[in-house]
């Protein structure tokens, strides 16, 4: 597999670039290239230029609106929604979390909604933005079927992916970012893409047999985490996500969907908490001893810790060149 060097800066460019040729205006083309930098930075590459042709496919087809202007509603003083009219979730994102965030300090709890949205991206960067401000953040999003809830062979919920963060002043927070199912598509098609094997249980292949094949699965349907307790995630994710909001499930995004590649509407669901209200005075002794109980135990990395790692080299990236080749040939 050949790959090339680039900076994080011209990472950042090029996904900038390819979004203004093909639709975005500079705000919504901003958001979208520094949510892909900030991936490839932090080692996810699964979301981040990996990502690009999906999101030059929903533009093109129309599906998306480069130009959108995400609108605010303030439903109480605790709750907000933010109505994306058909933008990439980045937008919305960056208009709601600042708000998100001063109701949480203010009150203790808020939640965020977000809706008209297409969501592609990593969904740590939610939760990361509140608990580098303080806050404990919980983020959710649904997606198009293709996890089938334990006991079935037949898709119904997305990969469902689930975000946690909680602040450590003083040091990195705790942050992760996990599909429900056992393993993201975008881990699968990188897989299939590498010629690497995925682990047992994965998902099956379009004959409804397990399998470790990433090609065949990509053609099948893969499985949630855990059996029936991933199982039973995905259908909290599901309901935040579209119950709560009063966006599509993950099934009524495929129906609705004109199946170009891209990402289909859907809904975000964003909690912020606030440990110095709800917890009181103490509470960062108190966990902090906890953190590090936690990491004194042979063999523990903190979640997050990874990527945190990562993020502190500022060299170049070394990126799938055939890729790098791909998103040149859309600008």
């Amino acid at each position: 597999m050949s790959m090339v060097t680039l900076e994080l800066d011209d990472i950042y460019q090029l996904a900038y670039d390819v979004m203004l040729a093909n639709g975005c205006d500079r705000d919504n083309a901003a958001a979208l290239a520094d949510i892909i930098c900030r991936a490839e930075r932090d080692g996810s590459h699964s979301h981040g230029l990996f990502r690009v042709p999906g999101y030059v496919k929903a533009l093109r087809s129309g599906k998306v609106d480069g130009k959108a202007k995400p609108t605010v509603k303030h439903v109480t003083p605790a709750v907000i929604q933010i109505d994306g009219n058909g933008c990439f979730a980045p937008l919305a994102q960056a208009v709601g979390l600042p708000l998100l965030a001063d109701a949480t300090g203010k009150i203790g709890i808020a939640a965020l909604s977000l809706v008209g949205i297409h969501h592609f991206a990593a969904l740590w960067p939610e939760t990361e933005y509140l608990a580098d401000r303080g806050f404990v953040g919980l983020a959710c999003t649904a997606y198009m079927p293709m996890v089938a809830p334990a006991g079935s062979k037949e898709a119904l919920f997305g990969t469902n992916p689930i975000s946690f963060a909680w602040p450590r002043p003083g040091h990195g927070p705790v942050v992760y970012d996990m599909a429900t199912a056992a393993m993201a598509m975008g881990d699968v098609q990188i897989a299939a893409r590498d010629g690497h094997d995925v682990p047992p249980g994965t998902g099956l292949d379009a004959d409804g047999n397990p399998s470790t094949d990433p090609a065949a699965i990509a053609k099948g349907v893969l499985l949630p985490f855990g059996g029936y307790k991933g199982s039973a995630i995905a259908l909290m994710v599901e309901l935040l996500a579209a119950g709560l909001t009063g966006e599509q499930f993950s099934y009524e995004a495929r129906a609705t969907d004109n199946k170009d590649g891209g990402p289909p509407r859907g809904g975000e669901m964003i909690i912020g908490m606030s440990p110095d209200i709800i917890a009181g005075p103490n509470w960062q002794d108190h966990v902090e001893a906890f953190m590090q109980k936690m990491t004194s135990l042979d063999g523990v990395r903190m979640p997050g810790a990874r990527r945190h790692k990562n993020r502190l080299d500022t060299g170049p990236r070394q990126i799938n060149a055939a890729l790098v080749d791909t998103i040149k040939e859309l600008v």
